[in-house]
């Protein structure tokens, strides 16, 4: 079992509104290797510690500084969750509550202190997850791989999934005749595939219901087509990866899927691009970081892409969106960008985490796609 926590749109909107003195943001490295996990509790007492350190010289009081050591402190202990993490750990603390997130991307070490969470090591894993579900179809087998990152791929087991052809009953009868002997020959075995296929359909049905994960499809040529042409689900990948997926384990059809899953986000990336260029002519878009703040406190995003790594430090006022950039960080200032993120997705908006390289303005950390002219 791959131990991953994808945050939700409604997650990321829940720690976006949080509002409370003493939140605590701790992002670090993880490993799934539990002989080498120790560096990851290590790293996270020393940056418990930088966050004690900005929660005491902000004069926050010492009973909730304690609290909140309190849970990191146990955490730190527990074997059972270190043994089961994956490539990244986000943990979102309060004096009152711990909520923590395993990541399959890496993420670098970062302890954020203010009034409010860090979301935007979510962002990018919301939106541009490195997930996808794999369907190594043939006659002989039909199996669902999972794939994380690069976390080894898994089998997942899926109930009421036919195993191979023969054991759906798709052919019970004969290779080349339909059971009602209307059609034969290559007709019947179609036939037989098809029945065979939407079973498999039928069964993934409840476990990719309400997901937008992509689902790659690896088989030969012919069921390639009869397996789409019965498919339900919205975000089957256009490319197929080729050849007998029988010849394959999990982890080579999870390096086939790789490329095909980057090319499906860069395709959105480009889409996005083209989409902020049509807005720009319009006025509908833009990337002074100024304006975009106030057209998010004004529920005016629709769009925000933002660059992950990138920390304006400062305040912002949530109604009028005017914002004051600080000279560094402290517990009384957060991070200009995320809380424009945080402004968006309260109104409704889309947040997407990208790489500067992948914004539509280079000179900015921000890109916003409005809902009328700014």
């Amino acid at each position: 079992m791959l131990h991953v926590d994808l945050p939700t749109a409604e997650d990321l909107t829940r720690l976006a509104a949080a509002r409370g003195e003493g939140s605590v943001t701790i992002v670090l490295p993880t490993t799934r290797l539990t002989q080498e996990i120790g560096a990851s509790i290590i790293e996270l007492k020393n940056l418990a510690k930088e966050a004690t350190r900005q929660l005491k010289d902000a004069g926050f009081d010492k009973r909730k500084i304690s609290a909140i050591e309190e849970q990191i402190e146990h955490l730190s202990e527990d074997e059972d969750f270190w043994a089961h993490q994956a490539t990244s750990l986000v943990l979102y603390v309060t004096p009152e509550n711990l909520t923590s997130f395993r990541l399959p991307t890496r993420l670098a070490a970062l302890v954020e202190v203010a009034d409010r969470f860090h979301v935007k090591p979510l962002i990018r894993a919301a939106a541009f997850p490195d997930v996808a579900f794999i369907l190594a179809l043939s006659e002989n087998s039909a199996r669902l791989i999972e794939m994380h990152g690069d976390l080894p791929a898994e089998a997942v087991a899926v109930q009421d999934m036919p195993k191979n052809m023969d054991a759906s009953g798709a052919r019970a009868k004969s290779r080349d005749t339909s059971p009602g002997g209307r059609f034969q020959g290559g007709a019947g075995e179609t036939f037989h595939r098809r029945n065979y296929s939407r079973k498999i359909d039928a069964a993934l049905r409840p476990l990719l219901a309400g997901r937008d994960i992509p689902l790659i499809l690896a088989s030969v040529d012919d069921f390639d087509t009869i397996y789409r042409s019965v498919n339900s689900y919205e975000h089957l990948a256009p490319e197929t990866i080729k050849g007998n997926p029988d010849r394959m384990s999990a982890g080579e059809l999870a390096e086939f899927a790789r490329p095909i899953l980057q090319r499906l986000h860069a395709g959105r990336i480009q889409a996005l691009n083209e989409q902020y260029r049509l807005r720009e002519d319009q006025g509908r878009a833009g990337a002074d970081l100024a304006q975009v703040a106030r057209a998010a406190a004004n529920g005016a995003v629709d769009t925000l892409l933002v660059e992950i790594d990138s920390v304006v430090d400062g305040t912002i006022d949530e109604t009028t969106g005017a914002i004051d950039v600080a000279k560094g960080a402290s517990a009384d200032t957060y991070d200009i960008i995320d809380e424009i993120a945080g402004l968006t997705l309260r109104a409704g908006g889309r947040v997407l985490g990208l790489r500067q390289a992948d914004l539509p303005v280079a000179t900015s950390p921000v890109a916003a796609l409005y809902r009328y002219p700014a």
